[in-house]
């Protein structure tokens, strides 16, 4: 994934992506691309960490997927898989300076932040990273 995908990965394609499907992808999808895009800015993150996210963010972007972002229900859990899969692998690189900053960014942009579905997410980066 990191070879293919990483090179398509820029903040102006990021930003664009996250408005033009923020509410369509969900919540948790948002999330999990704001705590990866907040590592990613963060400097004391290891380049190897940075790679895995930027691949990742990449996928996010990319506009051709493995299941169609306009399928019903469907079109973003690649995107989530993808998203989930590096959050797990740079998941010690999650501050809680990173997550304040992610929240603050879904504050702004959802009318209602489901804070139980934020919850559930870190929990199962978590819990997955230390399995």
């Amino acid at each position: 994934m990191q070879k293919n995908y990483s090179k398509h990965y820029n903040e102006k394609s990021f930003w664009r992506k996250i408005k033009k499907v923020g509410s369509a992808a969900g919540q948790q999808v948002v999330y999990a691309a704001l705590l990866l895009y907040y590592v990613m800015k963060d400097p004391a993150v290891e380049m190897k960490h940075k790679i895995i996210i930027a691949a990742a963010l990449g996928y996010f972007i990319l506009p051709v997927d493995a299941i169609p972002d306009i399928v019903p229900l469907l079109g973003y859990t690649d995107d989530f898989g993808a998203l989930i899969l590096a959050l797990t692998k740079i998941y010690t690189a999650i501050t809680p300076e990173i997550k304040e900053k992610a929240q603050t960014k879904m504050k702004s942009w959802f009318e209602k932040v489901d804070e139980n579905l934020l919850l559930g997410l870190e929990k199962r980066i978590g819990g997955a990273a230390q399995a």
